[in-house]
């Protein structure tokens, strides 16, 4: 039964465009969707017609809506993407875990384009890939600069030439920063390069092949043992070469396999008519109309990666918002194509086995995750008598030596999985010593301090903080709760001999079984507050002696340690560095990279 209040909310509903957002009894976000008209959109959920089982199940939970009014549906597709990624609701598909994948980048934009590594897409230069395993981006690099000798640095060219680098003297760089050639001479070699990586590999391998020869009629083996490694890896490369496609297409190719409740998403990226490589999405059913969910599934993806010039599929969908969407993002037309036969037909057959084979291959694997994750959350809720379903769960950790480089760690877990952006470190201000007690209620001040500020959308209100230790940790934090009126977040600690759990409710402690998902995703949370402040704490203390160490080198003063702190960040990196990786860093030529290297082989 509607409530009189929905009922009157419904009615002011508009004819626009927008987002609309469901809520749950607790305010939660449950659910984002984008309309093309609000008012039919929204009424839909509330008509008395029979619904799929996951939308009965959301309307079920809905207390009230918002909603957002966008200038086009364009507009409120892009806001409804953001929305997703800001309250991540339970009832629409999530892209979780999206990583991004390399390109090679030609700054073209420079007088002597340099190549790079790179994960962010710009309109700066000319990029190539994405690469998506099997093949590295510096095996890559390393044929270009072998083969064409373009540089990899991005030292800049001024007019008073610089002394040439190792890479110049090992035949890997025409060194213009030396003005040992001209732009003319260098800019042949980058078009060269840039043929080479559009998939061009003919030529590069005929040169490799030649020097190879060249190095074993030296006998200088090893260096022909590296020159035939990389002939090896262009020849995976060709292998990727879909022979029946023409060079020019850039196309990914997507399909989606559902059982009703799991659902897969595959993709399958296509450029240069090589094959990247592909990729799997297991995904929950969202509550959403599967075209929707499909929809939504893409803007969320794209707003990470390179759109193609075109997007092969047969899953239904509003292609004509979609293309519109994606001029707005790369100001070109993107072609979506819906193949019948021939090579596209193949290629998206493919991806729907990869999608089934899949599906049937983790379902079991997603509802194992699933008993680790959100119904590992709702037992806690059940067990400990959390005011909440602990949605966004919070743990903090203390890390220091004898009082030395105190630091703090939040880490952050989003319906029972780790979310790693949302992590934070603390460097401890106040607290003189080695005081764990002193310096986890000055973090937790700190943290708590956000909330009803204007920082609070970054640092979003939890509904569960973890505090490693017993009843005197849990007793410190209370204090600071008491102290800055905090009553509407449930907090908790776990004592890591026994596993025990303190709650504020009970002078008892709760003990769980170690097979328990319950325990375990609290165990897991603890365990990464530890690694994270470890990790901060080595850091710190790294660099806080790295000064000393480099102090008995000759020809290394400020400037140059300061160098060195900026390009590898750890002692361990720096005693590591080979003398060209040394050379990397700003002021470090030949000479100091190889004292520098001789007197870390002493030590």
């Amino acid at each position: 039964m509607i409530s009189s209040v929905l009922q009157e909310k419904l009615k002011l509903l508009p004819d626009t465009p927008g987002v609309y957002l469901m809520l749950d009894a607790e305010g939660t976000v449950i659910y984002v969707g984008k309309a093309r008209v609000l008012k039919n959109r929204v009424r839909q959920y509330f008509h008395s017609s029979p619904k799929p089982s996951k939308v009965q199940a959301m309307v079920e939970n809905i207390a009230d809506f918002s909603y957002i009014v966008a200038p086009t549906e364009v507009d409120a597709l892009a806001l409804e993407n953001n929305l997703i990624k800001k309250y991540k609701p339970k009832y629409n598909i999530l892209l979780k875990d999206d990583k991004t994948y390399p390109y090679i980048k030609v700054h073209t934009r420079e007088k002597f384009p340099h190549l790079s590594i790179t994960r962010k897409v710009k309109k700066d230069g000319r990029y190539f890939g994405p690469f998506m395993g099997g093949i590295s981006c510096k095996d890559i690099l390393d044929v270009a600069a072998k083969v064409y000798c373009v540089r990899l640095c991005s030292t800049s060219i001024t007019e008073k030439p610089k002394k040439p680098c190792l890479n110049y003297h090992l035949g890997r760089c025409l060194s213009p920063c030396a003005h040992l050639c001209t732009e003319e001479e260098y800019a042949e070699r980058v078009e060269k390069a840039i043929s080479f990586l559009s998939g061009n590999y003919e030529e590069a391998e005929r040169l490799l092949k030649e020097k190879m020869a060249l190095f074993a009629e030296r006998e200088e083996f090893e260096l022909a043992m590296e020159y035939r490694d990389r002939i090896g890896m262009l020849r995976k490369l060709q292998l990727k070469r879909i022979t029946s496609m023409p060079k020019d297409v850039d196309a990914d190719i997507w399909a989606l396999a559902s059982n009703g409740l799991y659902a897969v998403i595959s993709v399958l990226v296509t450029r240069k008519g090589i094959m990247q490589g592909s990729r799997n999405f297991p995904l929950e059913e969202g509550a959403g109309e599967r075209a929707e969910s499909f929809l939504s599934f893409l803007s969320q993806y794209y707003a990470n990666h390179e759109l193609p010039h075109e997007l092969i599929a047969d899953e239904p969908f509003d292609e004509e918002l979609f293309t519109a969407y994606a001029r707005g993002k790369t100001g070109r037309k993107l072609e979506i194509v819906r193949p019948k036969f021939g090579v596209k037909r193949e290629l998206l057959t493919m991806a729907e086995r990869n999608a089934k084979e899949y599906l049937e291959k983790s379902v079991s694997a997603i509802e194992h995750k699933n008993d680790m994750t959100t119904s590992a959350c709702r037992r806690l809720k059940e067990l400990l008598g959390l005011k909440r379903y602990p949605k966004r769960m919070e743990c903090y950790d203390i890390s220091n030596i004898s009082g030395v480089d105190k630091v703090g760690s939040m880490v952050v877990f989003t319906d029972g999985e780790a979310d790693k952006y949302a992590y934070r470190r603390f460097k401890i201000r106040t607290v003189e010593g080695a005081d764990d007690f002193a310096s986890l209620k000055e973090v937790l001040k700190r943290r708590l301090g956000k909330l009803g500020t204007e920082e609070e959308e970054r640092f979003p209100k939890p509904q569960l903080i973890v505090i490693d230790g017993g009843k005197g940790q849990l007793s410190a934090v209370r204090e600071i709760f008491e102290e800055m009126g905090v009553s509407d977040i449930d907090l908790i600690a776990l004592a890591k001999q026994e596993e025990e759990i303190f709650t504020l409710s009970s002078e008892e402690s709760v003990r769980l079984s170690r097979r328990d998902f319950a325990l375990q995703v609290l165990q897991r949370i603890r365990d990464e507050a530890h690694r994270f402040a470890i990790t901060y704490f080595r850091n710190l203390h790294s660099k806080r002696n790295l000064a000393s160490v480099l102090d008995g080198i000759e020809g290394v003063g400020k400037r140059k340690k300061a160098a060195l702190m900026e390009k590898f960040g750890t002692i361990d990196r720096i005693m590591r560095a080979s003398e060209p990786e040394l050379m990397a860093a700003e002021g470090i030529g030949p000479e100091l990279a190889a004292r520098i290297r001789t007197y870390f082989e002493e030590l």
